[in-house]
């Protein structure tokens, strides 16, 4: 018998770099996280897979970065990328600076690595689809963009995930029976309009089940919609990051936001949170390798002490969900795939069952139905990330293009409709949760208001057309729409209701 079962939950998401721009400032968020996280990630469930383990983890992909993941002007751009990282490391071989030089020598070994990787994988879809055709791990689906759903109608809602989930369909071979719900955002209702979907369990945050007298030691059924709701606990996951500190601000891990300006290397050790960029430590790659192992060993201890006292406390095992970006483990925490596949083998060798979500339903770990109420993973945990006062503006706009476009004539599923689909791709994009967010965290706020507004005029132009039945004009604005697009105008999208 177990102690209990842990399950993983990593969300994939950087949507926002469509139509961001030409490479090299439009797509370097893209590549450094394709090259230092999905990479990496992939090789430690290949590893895993190769020890014959089963259900590793629950991996959320967004559609859309799955579309640039697959696209062919990424995969040729990413390769080009990751040849200047090499061109860059060389030039740290003529600094005096032993220590730059160390770095260079570094670099370079990372990005022949990296560039070896890409080559033998290419498209990423398949790489994960055969993953969970071995059962290493669950794919969860979701909206074909990123929308705070709670904040549409359920029209809306459906078209999303119908499109995230065909989508998901012509990738991996399958529809995911699980959806991870965008920033964790609930509203009452949304479990209905769930399993008209075909959603069988989602993920919320730890407080939504708090609010309501729920323990996140289980999944809970939502009302009587048969949809499993499972729950972040945040004791276990704050250990690796948390609002405060985590495991990635020790001393001896790669600083993240210090950088050689020369080559945009990050070249120092965290030191401290408060030592000046300018006086931190080098980096040592050799010095890491003791700091992951402490590490891990913690979490798996976190993780034990918890399920030890759920068992104590409700007389048989138990779950535990940590839920984490996937970009954290190598683009944000450079050490992060490591101390990954370290607690990944560790965990069962303590006595815990490594779990899906999936497989956590399937063993039973789902409780008495609850009434959730509504809520978030931003801050506060409820919706003032996507609805505060900095946005209210932009809710106003989507509010507005939500209406106009349940006034459009309805598409059919069956017929190819090139206006209504570029019509729903507007919309979709317009609706993204990502604008918001990067105005109220004024992170690139001008640009999030920028791709905001483009979208919103863009769909504008087209249904004020489509509604006046000037199907010229219709044609003019989506040939304009191709060549702004470029790299995603394949994305799938239309209006369904």
């Amino acid at each position: 018998m177990t102690r209990g079962s842990f399950a993983l939950v990593l969300h994939s998401h950087l949507p926002w770099l469509a139509h961001h721009g030409s490479w090299p400032v439009g797509e370097e968020w893209l590549y450094q996280a394709w090259a230092a996280s999905y990479l990496p990630v992939l090789d430690v469930l290949d590893e895993l897979a190769a020890e014959g383990r089963t259900d590793v983890l629950t991996l959320g992909i967004t559609p859309v970065l799955a579309a640039q993941l697959d696209d062919p002007h990424t995969l040729a751009g990413f390769a080009t990328w990751l040849g200047f990282w090499q061109a860059r490391s060389e030039e740290l071989a003529c600094e005096r600076d032993p220590m730059l030089r160390e770095l260079g020598k570094y670099e370079f070994t990372a990005a022949t690595d990296a560039l070896a990787a890409h080559q033998r994988r290419g498209a990423l879809a398949p790489s994960f689809r055969r993953l969970a055709d071995a059962g290493v791990l669950e794919l969860l689906g979701g909206p074909a963009t990123h929308p705070f759903q709670p904040l549409y109608p359920d029209e809306v809602v459906r078209a999303g995930l119908r499109i995230g989930r065909d989508d998901a369909m012509l990738r991996w071979g399958r529809r995911p029976a699980g959806i991870w719900a965008p920033e964790c955002g609930y509203r009452p209702g949304l479990e209905a309009t769930y399993a008209e979907s075909g959603v069988t369990h989602f993920l919320v945050d730890g407080p939504t089940f708090r609010h309501v007298g729920a323990d996140t030691c289980a999944g809970r059924t939502v009302g009587e919609s048969g949809v499993v709701a499972f729950a972040r606990d945040l004791d276990v996951t704050y250990r690796v990051w948390s609002p405060r500190r985590g495991y990635p601000s020790d001393p001896y891990y790669r600083d993240f936001h210090t950088y050689h300006h020369g080559t945009g290397f990050r070249p120092a050790r965290v030191t401290s949170v408060h030592t000046p960029s300018d006086q931190k430590a080098p980096y040592d790659p050799a010095a890491v390798d003791a700091v992951v192992a402490r590490d891990a060993a913690d979490f798996v201890s976190v993780v034990t002490a918890r399920l030890d006292q759920i068992a104590a406390q409700r007389g048989r095992p138990g779950l535990v969900v940590a839920a984490y970006d996937t970009e954290l483990f190598g683009h944000w925490w450079h050490e992060g795939p490591a101390w990954l596949a370290a607690v990944l083998r560790a965990l069962p060798e303590a006595g815990v069952e490594v779990t899906t979500l999936a497989g956590a339903q399937a063993s039973g770990h789902v409780g008495a139905p609850i009434e959730l109420a509504a809520g978030s993973w931003g801050s506060g945990k409820d919706w003032r990330v996507w609805t505060g006062a900095p946005v209210a503006d932009m809710v106003a706009d989507n509010d507005r293009l939500v209406r106009t476009w349940q006034k459009l004539p309805a598409s059919r599923w069956d017929q190819r409709d090139p206006v209504a689909d570029q019509i729903a791709r507007e919309a979709l994009l317009a609706l993204s949760s990502d604008w918001a967010f990067m105005v109220t965290k004024d992170s690139a706020a001008q640009y999030a208001r920028a791709r905001h507004d483009t979208h919103h005029r863009a769909f504008a132009r087209l249904a004020d057309a489509r509604l006046a039945g000037d199907e010229s004009a219709c044609e003019a604005m989506l040939s304009e729409s191709r060549d702004r697009d470029g790299l995603f105008a394949h994305l799938d999208a239309r209006t369904i209701w």
